[in-house]
């Protein structure tokens, strides 16, 4: 047989072998996504034992109902009534089923369902967060590759030593510094919290400015940093320098080539800092007086109530899983190297 027609018989193998293994991939992803499915489940439960385990520390929730002055009587009655009188096996199982019915309990201090009287603050508080992250992402992207493309000189200097300072300092003195700036001492064009704040996010967006501002202002300095860490090396790659010399334009170089390679390491940093801006929001939330599961989660605890502490906790630990689950998955799907490696 001639040398072309070996190659034309071994072609159709070829295609064939190829759409063999199409399944092979496929197969390969859906048992790594079960599995890390399966991991972030597991660590969902372990989380649900520490969050059951640590409510129950805070206290007699029958004797923070009912004060000091309750009768051994009452006391007794109102923890039949709560179901307190069962062992904390029990109690923690009846409540874990309930959880994944989607019945979070009743309020101990609004006697409503937990999941009702929740249920607009989580609204509130994803407004927050997702616009917040709208405005870290580009904010971080645009400061990195700023600095990344003058490295070492006086600007990037300068903007170092501003994103140091800024990521020493807590989200909590960041919002008193802006409530400074701008609704008391120096200037007062915005309101210093929401008291007054009713209904959707949307109907009031300046009661939004600060507590935005504050998150933005904790996130961007890590995000940034990472991302121009990432940008230099890249930038000083072969394969940049290899594009330049053939005379690609410099823009295209540096976001084709260069973003494309650095974003990866920015991915899990995005991912972290979102996850904890799904806990860090507690914080601003009490700070400006903000209606979303922040200011819930600091009242139910003032009040001892547990199931919607047990709620907003697991709410929160189950964000942060979720989030970095993605982060993972889109950190393989955006990198060569590892989607090959997917076992």
């Amino acid at each position: 047989m001639s040398r072309s027609a070996a190659e034309a018989a071994a072609i159709p193998a070829t295609v064939g072998s190829t759409r063999r293994d199409a399944p092979s991939v496929v197969r390969t992803w859906t048992v790594w996504l079960l599995r890390r499915a399966g991991l972030a489940l597991l660590t969902l439960w372990l989380i649900s034992l520490l969050v059951f385990a640590a409510t129950h520390m805070l206290g007699d929730p029958a004797r923070a109902i009912l004060g000091r002055s309750a009768t051994p009587e009452r006391l007794a009655a109102l923890r039949t009534q709560l179901g307190l009188d069962r062992s904390a096996v029990h109690q923690y199982f009846s409540w874990l089923g309930a959880v994944f019915t989607g019945d979070f309990g009743t309020s101990l201090a609004t006697k409503g369902p937990v999941s009702t009287l929740i249920g607009g603050k989580i609204v509130n508080s994803t407004v927050l967060v997702a616009v917040s992250a709208v405005i870290i992402a580009p904010v971080s992207a645009l400061i990195a590759l700023y600095s990344a493309r003058r490295r070492d000189r006086v600007a990037d200097n300068a903007i170092q030593v501003a994103l140091l300072t800024t990521a020493a300092l807590p989200e909590f003195v960041i919002g008193i510094l802006l409530v400074t700036l701008f609704s008391t001492v120096v200037l007062t064009w915005l309101p210093s919290v929401a008291v007054s704040w009713t209904g959707s996010p949307w109907s009031d967006p300046v009661v939004m400015i600060l507590p935005v501002a504050t998150l933005t202002l904790a996130v961007v300095p890590y995000v940034a940093r990472i991302l121009r860490a990432s940008l230099i090396e890249v930038l000083e790659s072969d394969y940049v320098e290899m594009a330049r010399l053939k005379g690609v334009p410099e823009w295209r170089a540096v976001g084709q080539h260069a973003l494309g390679n650095a974003i990866v390491p920015a991915i899990q940093v995005m991912a972290l800092q979102l996850a904890w801006l799904a806990g860090g929001v507690v914080v601003v939330e009490s700070l400006f007086l903000y209606p979303g599961i922040g200011t819930a989660l600091v009242d139910a605890v003032r009040n001892r109530d547990v199931p919607v502490i047990q709620a907003l906790a697991l709410l929160i630990a189950a964000v942060y899983v979720v989030v970095n689950l993605i982060a993972d998955v889109l950190t393989i799907l955006v990198t060569p190297r590892l989607r090959t490696g997917v076992r």
